[in-house]
């Protein structure tokens, strides 16, 4: 089998996230290097008795030191596992760029901390929001937004997430009118306002993007010994994982189309989704019906899937 390992990003977090897994010893240590890498205290974030897994600044080290936890125990129990490929949703990019190798803990941690806290100050300078529309007509979705933009309203479209789902964001006021009048006009079945502290992968970040721009100037990546698919660019990353993160703040992503890169370049068969939730599974069965899906969001779902990986179940 030949996985197509997805980190999940922002929006799948919930009270209580990696917790269970302290128990473990690697997965542990690999927070403790977090905590410190981060300046946080990533345990007290999982247990979110403050409401720090609602704010970006928090939320970002916290889910990316989760997903490197589980990554390092897999790599520790299932040594041998054939993974063809990686893809990240947004935030989820930072896991793979770890676990491929690209760079190592401690500096992947500090980056994505930096890169939260420049989010932040943009989430915080307007109110605004992302919408998820379900089973959208894509054409008359970028129509209706294109004719806002011309009426000098802030809506666009930031997520292809898979062929039954896109998301839009910008202004909150905006993106309310814009999903009453796609409504309107049919072109989505429905529309969800999503949980989620800003309107990510749209203008709106260009002052984190230019933020980042300096930031990546000073951090040096190493070969990913696995490949990853931009969300960016929709190939994989090679020596351009700078000039790609600093994009990938202001630019739509393409979640829908790496996984299909997988399945057509890299032959994968299976899909292993790390991280909280089931997001990615759900768009990985609305791309390929015909892929094996896994996910490892607790430490259960984790012993299962070694168990099973190990041919002690099922």
């Amino acid at each position: 089998m030949n996985f197509g390992v997805l980190f999940a990003g922002q929006g799948s977090q919930k009270t209580g996230i990696g917790l269970d897994f302290m128990s473990d010893p690697l997965f542990k240590e690999t927070i403790e290097m977090a905590s410190e890498a981060s300046g946080e205290e990533i345990e007290a974030i999982f247990k979110n008795d403050e409401n720090q897994l609602a704010k970006t600044v928090y939320l970002q080290p916290a889910l990316v030191a989760m997903e490197a936890g589980i990554y390092r125990m897999l790599m520790r129990d299932l040594p041998d596992i054939r993974i063809g490929g990686m893809v990240g949703l947004s935030l989820g990019e930072y896991g793979a760029m770890y676990a491929s190798g690209a760079l190592d803990l401690a500096d992947t941690i500090s980056l994505v901390s930096d890169r939260a806290a420049y989010m932040q100050e943009d989430a915080d300078k307007i109110d605004n929001a992302m919408a998820a529309l379900i089973k959208p007509d894509v054409e008359k979705i970028e129509s209706i937004l294109q004719k806002m933009q011309d009426d000098g309203q802030r809506i666009y479209l930031a997520n292809y997430n898979s062929p039954k789902q896109v998301v839009i964001a910008g202004v909150k006021d905006d993106v309310l009118a814009a999903t009453e009048e796609i409504k309107d006009q049919a072109a989505a079945k429905r529309a969800i306002m999503l949980k989620v502290n800003g309107a990510f992968h749209t203008p709106l970040f260009n002052s984190a993007r230019e933020k980042m721009h300096e930031r990546l100037a000073s951090v040096e990546f190493s070969e990913s010994k696995i490949p990853v698919i931009s969300n960016t660019t929709v190939k994989p990353f090679t020596n351009d994982w700078a000039e790609i993160m600093e994009k990938q703040l202001a630019v739509p992503t393409h979640f829908g189309d790496c996984l299909s890169y997988l399945i057509k370049n890299m032959k994968i068969d299976a899909t292993l989704e790390i991280g909280p939730g089931k997001t990615l599974t759900s768009f990985a069965n609305q791309v390929d019906s015909n892929l094996e899906n896994w996910r490892i969001g607790s430490l259960q779902e984790y012993q299962e899937f070694i168990e099973a990986k190990n041919g002690l179940k099922g």
